[in-house]
């Protein structure tokens, strides 16, 4: 017996266009709260801190302001790191938001820069952005106090004023979406993320794709890896992570 998997009603189109007008009603009064949003964020008051502190990247220890590399504004994620863990025991999650914004160039158009930081040991870090293909600079922040060490799985914004440097913004948890546009596309569609905490079609089991095995199964298990690593050379199945549970 062949079972229909779980989907929305079907109706003619112009039954469909006046649902789709309805919910037009309710997206642009978000997109609207969100611009409200943006404008409040810009105006927050900023925190002055040392830009002569050290981190490490390819070229050895560099000061922090170097990161802006001459623009004014600068970005940066904080990936969270795994001591010891191989490449596929590294975090998912900041796997995700990592792999894409694998070019700044637009960023970059705008006057701002772009960096990736972790507290993960350099020597450790290095072969890691190598397998991963990685474009945009990493460095390591081991030992440096916040706002530009402290919590990973963030985004931290800065601004520069000559040799002076704030930081602007930061955000966490699903605060890092915005720049996860596989998330956004995800959302459009009938079954989103497939994510369990969100309102799936009865009959359609949750999934977890931040991690798949070498056939694309999603899941999470001692051979599976943050799926973009599937991509890279060599990704062949492990039988560790390197790390004790989910985070």
């Amino acid at each position: 017996m062949t079972t229909t998997p779980p989907h929305p009603p079907v109706v003619d189109l112009p039954t469909w266009q006046s649902a789709r007008d309805a919910l037009l009603v309710r997206e642009k009064a978000h997109t609207r709260e969100g611009d409200a949003l943006a404008a409040a964020r810009r105006g927050l008051p900023m925190v002055e801190l040392d830009g002569a502190v050290g981190v490490i990247g390819p070229d050895g220890a560099v000061s922090f302001v170097d990161l802006f590399q001459g623009r004014d504004e600068l970005v940066v994620y904080k990936h969270m790191w795994h001591d010891g863990a191989p490449n596929q025991g590294q975090c998912e999650g900041c796997t995700l938001t990592a792999w894409h914004v694998r070019d700044a160039v637009y960023l970059n158009a705008r006057g701002v820069s772009f960096a990736v930081l972790t507290e993960g040991r350099w020597d450790e870090v290095e072969p890691f952005v190598a397998f991963m293909g990685y474009t945009q600079p990493w460095y390591s922040v081991r030992g440096v106090d916040a706002p530009v060490g402290g919590d990973m799985g963030s985004f931290a914004c800065f601004l520069r004023q000559g040799d002076r440097v704030f930081l602007t913004y930061s955000t966490t948890g699903r605060g890092v979406e915005v720049a996860d546009g596989s998330f956004g596309l995800l959302d459009m569609t009938p079954y989103g993320r497939g994510e369990a905490w969100q309102d799936v079609p009865a009959g359609r089991e949750p999934g977890w794709f931040w991690r798949s095995d070498a056939e694309g199964t999603a899941g999470w298990a001692a051979t599976s890896r943050p799926v973009p690593q599937w991509t890279r050379p060599d990704a062949t199945p492990e039988q560790t992570l390197g790390r004790h549970g989910h985070h």
